[in-house]
């Protein structure tokens, strides 16, 4: 069980042995509605593939994504993971043996790594982690390993544009993470370690970002208070 922030952390948030241990109850804990997120996308995932076709998961931490997308293949689909932390991967490469699903997994950067040509490329709250500087520089690389009608499925953190909204959809986030048994202490050491790591945009910032890449069009598929998911068409 997640117990990462229960003491005051001495770094910036990142995604070490420990994070890697707790992570999937951290993200079922923290990231309202996880789990539909997961299968919608998979569903959504399957619908623009085909046989033989391939599926990359950036940001792919321990696996959850694609072990969701084989549980609801149909067909044979060529899955591969990218992270940049050897803890998460080990996580992952257990999941994925535990029932008996293949994935090629890849320790290293997003922003360095060479993606093989996919009809589908997801990033679940990753590109939030990209500073700005290379943010977009990242979009367009997976525009162009997108084959065509190709589709990119992200899900990210956003902020308001307006900010007495911002402020009332933070608090109300919040207060759901106390629901979930987070105490005061250890979402405001949260909120410490991930200032300057997690950088969100707005909706509109991210539609704008995917398409100015050459995405043709970009639709909101969910939305809970301040955490969204896109599909992006090539």
């Amino acid at each position: 069980m997640d117990k990462v922030f229960t003491q005051a952390p001495q770094k910036q948030f990142e995604f070490d042995e420990k994070v890697a241990g707790v992570f999937d109850d951290m993200l079922s804990r923290s990231i309202p509605h996880y789990k539909e997120v997961l299968s919608l996308g998979a569903d959504f995932a399957l619908r623009f593939v085909g046989k033989d076709s391939n599926i990359l998961d950036l940001g792919t931490s321990t696996g959850s994504m694609l072990i969701e997308i084989a549980s609801k293949a149909e067909f044979k689909v060529n899955l591969f993971g990218i992270d940049n932390s050897s803890f998460m991967l080990k996580q992952a490469r257990n999941k994925l043996e535990a029932y008996g699903m293949q994935a090629q997994l890849i320790c290293g950067d997003i922003l360095e790594e060479s993606f093989p040509k996919c009809d589908c490329i997801i990033a679940n709250y990753t590109l939030q982690f990209v500073r700005p500087l290379q943010r977009e520089k990242l979009v367009q690389k997976i525009f162009e390993s997108l084959n065509g009608g190709g589709v990119f499925i992200v899900s990210e953190k956003v902020i308001c544009e307006d900010k007495k909204l911002d402020f009332e959809m933070i608090d109300y986030y919040l207060k759901s993470k106390k629901k979930q048994g987070y105490s005061e202490f250890e979402i405001a050491k949260k909120r410490e370690a991930l200032e300057n790591v997690l950088i969100p945009y707005s909706e509109n910032e991210n539609k704008k970002m995917l398409q100015n890449c050459g995405f043709r069009h970009v639709e909101t598929f969910f939305r809970w208070v301040n955490f969204v998911s896109f599909i992006a068409m090539k």
